[in-house]
């Protein structure tokens, strides 16, 4: 069975692929939507979001975890003011926020904040976008290293995350599944 639509977009042996988006004519281009994209200021405050990111680890390898944090913290005010919290630039500070809450050794909210940024992405690029998928196998490696402590709590965070996002079957999902049921038999001692 083949759903045709009518925005063939490409072939792969005899098979042609189609596209969700459909077909992308020469009026597009010239339209308002692009226009709009093409002229905001993205492309610069890329950079700079990028530059003070980097930043942010030059602090953290100078000056350790507390002022990285709070650099961090202020590039993320920053951006949510100058793009809103619905952006990508946001993830990504996000996700460094996390980082640093795992070196300095706050489990909770490092877990706390890659699950953040696993939702926001999923809302943004969609669960099966790569760096949703990415985000979420960086949230399971970060996880991974959390002392048995807080191991066990925050899998279950973690499985319920992944699995809403991108289902119970899942790569992702299965992995944590598995860790975490292994973690709980290790929790659990036997008589």
């Amino acid at each position: 069975m083949s759903i045709r639509t009518t925005a063939r977009s490409s072939f792969v042996g005899d098979q042609t692929l189609y596209h969700p988006w459909g077909a992308v004519s020469p009026s597009f281009w010239g339209s308002a939507a692009v226009a709009e994209l093409t002229s905001s200021s993205a492309p610069a405050e890329s950079a700079s979001v990028k530059d003070k990111i980097a930043a942010i680890g030059a602090v953290y390898a100078a000056q350790g975890p507390v002022p990285a944090s709070i650099l961090a913290e202020q590039l993320d005010a920053e951006t949510v003011a100058a793009c809103g919290e619905a952006h990508l630039y946001v993830a990504e500070i996000r996700e460094v926020r996390g980082y640093l809450a795992h070196l300095a050794g706050d489990h909770r909210s490092a877990v706390g904040w890659y699950l953040h940024v696993v939702h926001m992405r999923a809302g943004l690029q969609g669960p099966q976008h790569p760096d949703t998928l990415g985000a979420s196998r960086r949230a399971y490696s970060l996880w991974r290293n959390v002392p048995d402590a807080d191991s066990i709590a925050l899998g279950v965070e973690l499985l319920a995350t992944v699995t809403a996002v991108h289902g119970a079957e899942a790569e992702v999902s299965r992995h944590t599944r598995d860790h975490l049921a292994a973690s709980a038999n290790q929790a659990v001692p036997e008589h």
